[in-house]
């Protein structure tokens, strides 16, 4: 949609006719401290609670101080099968079949273990291809495996840079890179959605391109799950990880999710570090026998689940089941190409939205950089009532997520942010 207009009437009319508007009831909005509702547009770093969470986790507390350890399998959510509660749902929000997703431990750890199995570096083979501005977490789990297979983490990590005064990576630099070193490259590991530009990666371009080469490809959704359409089964990326405190609502340093492409599913021979809960189901409680491989994603498993912060996820993840991607994307477009409107009509040469303008190419966060700004004017905002977060060294990093922010939330954002600079 191009046919915006300017006016708080024409925000308001816009919520008005908005399908979902009504699920921003369903959480919990911050307050400023005359009892008003802060615009928050931080998503991308902590979603915010929804209302349900709490009746989600409270329900577990009281199997556990009613039933003990029969919680596991009396409860009203057994406790032993509790992961499987969350599959389907998680794999319908990422674009994968039921056999290709598990919610487990926390992102860069489960980066780490998609590593041990789908980095394999040969004296030739051993460089591993990131973006050059990946997320900070990202960086050092690749350096610290690099270093772990006795390679210089300098030397062997190959970046993929934007161009001289440009801020998105540009594909056909990525071809240039694979034909010049592609033979040399073991592993591609790119952040799905660009946590500092907002950039939304072709994942389909990047995961043909390194299979034609020979690398093995996998990505770090961490702000794309819940936010962008992924479609990861079709995308034929051999691995992706993500969290699930973001977009994803479960609550601050949540469990992150994990896919492993079907193709991978059965085959026991690719390295991995194993525990107990990757061990067959029928055969998990014998104690005894050889180790037993369960395919599929459920067999990356280590251990059995933390069903408390478990709760949070299933709480978020109802709701995504409820309204569904695809709703969720349109209303973002809608939502997120009102705001690019509103910055472009403030006429300010000092605004330069870095994020890229087709709908396509990104999820629901704009990266406004703002020339000659420092943290003082992210202050500003902040204490005029807008929640949003800085990245250096002159960026403010906004998201309205589809689920919980209105149009009139991002029409009073850009109010403010006028009055601020």
């Amino acid at each position: 949609m191009s046919n915006y207009t300017l006016g708080r009437d024409f925000a308001q009319q816009l919520d008005k006719e908005d399908q979902l508007a009504h699920y921003r009831n369903q959480f919990h909005i911050p307050k400023d401290k005359n009892g008003d509702d802060l615009i928050y547009l931080c998503g991308n770093s902590l979603g915010l609670q929804p209302k349900v969470t709490k009746d989600y986790i409270n329900q577990e507390l009281e199997d556990w101080a009613n039933l003990g350890v029969e919680g596991h399998t009396e409860g009203k959510n057994p406790w032993l099968p509790y992961h499987e509660f969350l599959t389907e749902s998680m794999a319908k929000v990422v674009g994968a079949k039921p056999i290709e997703v598990v919610v487990m431990n926390t992102l860069t750890a489960n980066l780490h273990f998609m590593m041990v199995s789908f980095y394999k570096p040969t004296k030739k083979r051993y460089k591993i291809l990131i973006e050059a501005d990946a997320f900070p977490s990202d960086k050092y789990a690749v350096e610290s495996q690099l270093r772990h297979h006795g390679f210089d983490d300098k030397e062997g990590l190959v970046l993929w840079k934007a161009r001289e005064g440009e801020e998105l990576a540009n594909y056909e630099d990525l071809e240039a890179i694979l034909e010049a070193q592609g033979d040399e490259i073991a592993l591609i590991m790119i952040g799905g959605v660009n946590y500092y530009t907002g950039q939304f990666f072709d994942f389909k371009r990047i995961a043909a391109l390194g299979h034609k080469n020979g690398c093995m490809v996998g990505f770090d959704c961490a702000h794309g799950a819940g936010n962008v359409n992924l479609d990861l089964h079709n995308s034929g990326a051999d691995f992706a990880v993500w969290c699930t405190y973001k977009y994803m609502n479960a609550g601050p340093g949540s469990l992150s999710g994990c896919f492993v492409h079907e193709r991978h599913a059965h085959n026991k021979d690719l390295n991995r570090f194993t525990g107990w809960w990757s061990h067959n189901k029928e055969t998990r409680f014998n104690m005894r026998g050889e180790f037993d491989q369960l395919p599929g994603a459920e067999g990356w498993q280590l251990s059995n689940p933390p069903i408390l912060s478990m709760a949070a996820i299933k709480a978020s993840a109802d709701i995504f089941a409820e309204v569904g991607m695809e709703k969720l994307t349109q209303k973002s477009k809608k939502l997120t190409g009102y705001f690019e409107f509103l910055l472009n009509e403030l006429n300010n040469s000092d605004i330069k939205i870095i994020t890229p303008s087709n709908p396509n190419e990104r999820g629901c966060q704009l990266s406004i950089q703002v020339k000659n700004a420092d943290k003082a004017l992210h202050h500003k905002l902040t204490e005029s009532g807008v929640i949003s977060d800085w990245r250096e060294p002159d960026v403010i990093r906004c998201a309205p997520v589809p689920l919980y922010n209105s149009f009139e939330d991002v029409y009073n954002m850009v109010e403010r942010l006028k009055a601020c600079l």
